[in-house]
Protein backbone atom coordinates (compact mmCIF):
# COMPACT_ATOMS: atom_id res chain seq x y z
CA UNK A 1 0.00 0.00 0.00
CA UNK A 2 1.25 3.50 -0.82
CA UNK A 3 1.60 5.96 2.02
CA UNK A 4 2.03 9.71 1.75
CA UNK A 5 4.49 11.86 3.67
CA UNK A 6 3.93 15.44 4.82
CA UNK A 7 5.13 16.92 1.52
CA UNK A 8 2.61 14.78 -0.39
CA UNK A 9 5.22 12.40 -1.79
CA UNK A 10 4.20 8.79 -2.23
CA UNK A 11 6.51 6.31 -0.54
CA UNK A 12 6.19 2.59 -0.09
CA UNK A 13 5.39 1.15 3.32
CA UNK A 14 8.28 -0.87 4.69
CA UNK A 15 7.36 -4.41 5.63
CA UNK A 16 7.90 -4.99 9.31
CA UNK A 17 6.87 -7.40 12.01
CA UNK A 18 4.24 -6.37 14.50
CA UNK A 19 5.47 -4.73 17.67
CA UNK A 20 3.83 -5.00 21.03
CA UNK A 21 3.10 -2.12 23.32
CA UNK A 22 5.50 -1.40 26.17
CA UNK A 23 6.07 -4.22 28.64
CA UNK A 24 7.01 -1.92 31.46
CA UNK A 25 4.69 0.62 33.01
CA UNK A 26 6.25 4.01 32.43
CA UNK A 27 6.57 6.29 35.41
CA UNK A 28 3.71 8.77 35.46
CA UNK A 29 1.62 6.87 32.90
CA UNK A 30 -1.52 7.56 34.88
CA UNK A 31 -4.52 9.77 34.49
CA UNK A 32 -2.52 12.56 36.09
CA UNK A 33 0.35 12.07 33.66
CA UNK A 34 -1.96 12.00 30.69
CA UNK A 35 -3.40 15.31 31.85
CA UNK A 36 -0.09 16.92 30.91
CA UNK A 37 -1.16 16.58 27.30
CA UNK A 38 -3.90 19.15 27.70
CA UNK A 39 -7.63 19.29 27.94
CA UNK A 40 -8.67 16.66 25.45
CA UNK A 41 -9.06 16.80 21.70
CA UNK A 42 -9.59 20.04 19.84
CA UNK A 43 -12.77 20.55 17.84
CA UNK A 44 -12.63 20.13 14.08
CA UNK A 45 -13.98 23.63 13.56
CA UNK A 46 -11.17 25.17 15.60
CA UNK A 47 -8.40 23.04 14.12
CA UNK A 48 -5.81 24.66 11.86
CA UNK A 49 -2.26 23.35 11.97
CA UNK A 50 0.68 22.90 9.65
CA UNK A 51 1.54 19.26 9.03
CA UNK A 52 4.72 18.21 10.76
CA UNK A 53 7.67 18.81 8.46
CA UNK A 54 9.61 15.85 7.11
CA UNK A 55 13.35 15.48 7.62
CA UNK A 56 16.01 13.05 6.50
CA UNK A 57 16.05 9.61 8.08
CA UNK A 58 19.78 10.13 8.68
CA UNK A 59 22.64 7.63 8.47
CA UNK A 60 22.06 5.92 11.81
CA UNK A 61 18.76 4.09 11.48
CA UNK A 62 19.37 0.88 13.45
CA UNK A 63 20.90 -1.93 11.42
CA UNK A 64 20.11 -4.42 14.16
CA UNK A 65 17.17 -3.42 16.29
CA UNK A 66 17.56 -4.28 19.97
CA UNK A 67 15.59 -7.21 21.30
CA UNK A 68 14.29 -4.85 23.97
CA UNK A 69 12.35 -2.24 21.96
CA UNK A 70 9.45 -0.98 24.02
CA UNK A 71 8.63 2.56 25.18
CA UNK A 72 11.24 2.75 27.97
CA UNK A 73 14.69 3.34 26.47
CA UNK A 74 16.36 3.84 29.84
CA UNK A 75 16.33 0.17 30.87
CA UNK A 76 17.76 -2.78 28.94
CA UNK A 77 16.91 -6.35 29.90
CA UNK A 78 19.90 -8.07 31.46
CA UNK A 79 21.78 -4.82 32.22
CA UNK A 80 21.85 -3.89 35.90
CA UNK A 81 22.48 -0.17 35.42
CA UNK A 82 20.08 2.21 33.72
CA UNK A 83 20.90 4.67 30.98
CA UNK A 84 23.22 7.56 31.76
CA UNK A 85 22.03 11.13 31.27
CA UNK A 86 19.03 13.32 31.98
CA UNK A 87 15.76 11.41 31.88
CA UNK A 88 13.23 12.67 29.32
CA UNK A 89 9.51 12.00 29.62
CA UNK A 90 8.37 12.47 26.02
CA UNK A 91 4.69 12.37 25.17
CA UNK A 92 2.34 13.70 22.54
CA UNK A 93 -0.40 12.86 20.08
CA UNK A 94 -0.52 11.71 16.48
CA UNK A 95 -3.28 13.66 14.73
CA UNK A 96 -5.07 13.58 11.40
CA UNK A 97 -5.28 16.81 9.38
CA UNK A 98 -8.67 17.64 10.93
CA UNK A 99 -7.30 17.33 14.47
CA UNK A 100 -8.85 13.97 15.27
CA UNK A 101 -6.60 11.24 16.67
CA UNK A 102 -4.74 8.84 14.42
CA UNK A 103 -5.53 5.86 16.62
CA UNK A 104 -3.17 2.93 16.18
CA UNK A 105 -0.46 4.94 14.41
CA UNK A 106 2.94 3.29 14.79
CA UNK A 107 5.51 5.61 16.38
CA UNK A 108 9.16 4.59 16.14
CA UNK A 109 12.08 6.56 17.60
CA UNK A 110 15.86 6.24 17.62
CA UNK A 111 18.55 8.58 18.90
CA UNK A 112 22.08 9.11 20.15
CA UNK A 113 22.88 8.43 23.79
CA UNK A 114 23.57 11.21 26.30
CA UNK A 115 27.17 11.47 25.06
CA UNK A 116 26.13 11.84 21.41
CA UNK A 117 26.84 8.27 20.22
CA UNK A 118 24.53 6.07 18.13
CA UNK A 119 24.56 2.28 18.49
CA UNK A 120 25.34 1.97 14.79
CA UNK A 121 28.44 0.67 12.97
CA UNK A 122 28.62 3.86 10.88
CA UNK A 123 29.14 5.99 14.00
CA UNK A 124 32.93 6.18 14.10
CA UNK A 125 33.12 9.02 16.62
CA UNK A 126 34.90 6.97 19.25
CA UNK A 127 32.47 8.19 21.91
CA UNK A 128 31.61 5.30 24.28
CA UNK A 129 28.39 3.39 23.92
CA UNK A 130 26.04 3.17 26.90
CA UNK A 131 25.10 -0.48 27.53
CA UNK A 132 22.16 0.61 29.67
CA UNK A 133 20.59 2.68 26.89
CA UNK A 134 18.19 1.04 24.45
CA UNK A 135 18.56 3.66 21.71
CA UNK A 136 15.39 2.58 19.86
CA UNK A 137 11.73 2.29 20.82
CA UNK A 138 8.32 1.77 19.31
CA UNK A 139 4.74 2.40 20.46
CA UNK A 140 1.28 2.30 18.98
CA UNK A 141 -0.82 5.42 19.53
CA UNK A 142 -3.85 4.76 21.71
CA UNK A 143 -7.48 5.52 20.87
CA UNK A 144 -6.88 9.24 21.45
CA UNK A 145 -3.69 9.30 19.39
CA UNK A 146 -1.39 9.46 22.41
CA UNK A 147 2.10 8.02 22.60
CA UNK A 148 4.70 8.14 25.34
CA UNK A 149 8.41 7.32 25.68
CA UNK A 150 10.86 7.43 28.54
CA UNK A 151 14.36 8.14 27.26
CA UNK A 152 17.39 10.36 27.90
CA UNK A 153 18.29 13.73 26.44
CA UNK A 154 20.50 12.98 23.43
CA UNK A 155 23.91 14.59 23.26
CA UNK A 156 25.05 16.88 20.48
CA UNK A 157 27.63 15.44 18.10
CA UNK A 158 29.96 16.49 15.29
CA UNK A 159 29.52 15.04 11.81
CA UNK A 160 32.53 14.28 9.52
CA UNK A 161 32.49 17.67 7.76
CA UNK A 162 32.86 19.43 11.11
CA UNK A 163 29.30 20.66 11.58
CA UNK A 164 27.56 19.95 14.87
CA UNK A 165 24.09 18.47 15.21
CA UNK A 166 21.95 19.85 18.01
CA UNK A 167 20.21 17.32 20.30
CA UNK A 168 17.37 15.63 18.42
CA UNK A 169 15.31 12.44 18.30
CA UNK A 170 14.40 10.67 15.05
CA UNK A 171 10.77 9.68 14.43
CA UNK A 172 9.15 7.41 11.88
CA UNK A 173 5.37 7.68 12.24
CA UNK A 174 3.00 5.58 10.14
CA UNK A 175 -0.73 6.09 10.08
CA UNK A 176 -3.22 4.19 7.95
CA UNK A 177 -2.28 5.96 4.69
CA UNK A 178 0.22 8.61 5.81
CA UNK A 179 3.83 8.43 6.92
CA UNK A 180 6.15 11.07 8.38
CA UNK A 181 9.89 10.60 8.87
CA UNK A 182 11.12 13.54 10.90
CA UNK A 183 13.26 14.75 13.78
CA UNK A 184 12.15 16.30 17.06
CA UNK A 185 14.28 19.03 18.64
CA UNK A 186 14.66 20.03 22.28
CA UNK A 187 13.40 23.55 23.04
CA UNK A 188 15.85 26.15 24.26
CA UNK A 189 18.99 24.40 22.98
CA UNK A 190 21.63 26.98 21.92
CA UNK A 191 22.71 24.77 19.00
CA UNK A 192 19.22 24.85 17.49
CA UNK A 193 20.02 28.21 15.91
CA UNK A 194 22.96 26.79 13.97
CA UNK A 195 21.74 23.28 13.16
CA UNK A 196 21.86 23.11 9.36
CA UNK A 197 18.91 20.71 9.02
CA UNK A 198 16.64 22.64 11.36
CA UNK A 199 17.56 25.90 9.58
CA UNK A 200 16.66 24.32 6.23
CA UNK A 201 13.21 23.23 7.40
CA UNK A 202 10.19 24.79 5.71
CA UNK A 203 8.25 24.62 9.00
CA UNK A 204 10.76 24.59 11.88
CA UNK A 205 8.13 25.41 14.50
CA UNK A 206 6.54 22.01 13.84
CA UNK A 207 9.80 20.26 14.81
CA UNK A 208 10.51 21.77 18.23
CA UNK A 209 8.89 20.13 21.24
CA UNK A 210 7.20 22.03 24.05
CA UNK A 211 8.68 21.90 27.54
CA UNK A 212 6.25 20.97 30.32
CA UNK A 213 6.43 21.13 34.08
CA UNK A 214 7.61 17.74 35.37
CA UNK A 215 5.42 15.89 37.86
CA UNK A 216 5.97 16.78 41.55
CA UNK A 217 9.10 15.22 43.00
CA UNK A 218 10.72 14.72 39.58
CA UNK A 219 12.43 18.07 39.06
CA UNK A 220 15.40 16.48 37.31
CA UNK A 221 13.22 15.00 34.56
CA UNK A 222 12.85 16.89 31.29
CA UNK A 223 9.16 16.67 30.34
CA UNK A 224 8.48 17.30 26.66
CA UNK A 225 5.35 17.27 24.52
CA UNK A 226 5.44 16.90 20.73
CA UNK A 227 2.31 16.49 18.63
CA UNK A 228 2.67 15.04 15.13
CA UNK A 229 0.24 16.14 12.42
CA UNK A 230 -0.14 13.80 9.46
CA UNK A 231 -1.28 14.86 5.98
CA UNK A 232 -3.85 12.05 5.68
CA UNK A 233 -5.58 9.54 7.90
Amino acid sequence: MDIVDSRNRSVMRNSCSAYRQTRRELIGWTAGGIALLGGGLVSRAAWAATPTDTMTIGPFYPVLRPLDQDGDLTVVNGIATGARGQIVDLAGRVLKPDGTPAAGARVEIWQANAAGRYAHPADMSGVPLDPGFQGFGVQLADAEGRYRFRTVKPGAYRIPDGRVRTPHIHFDVQGRTSRIVSQMFVPGEPLNASDFLLKASEAPDTLIARKLQPPPGTADILALEWDIVLVAA
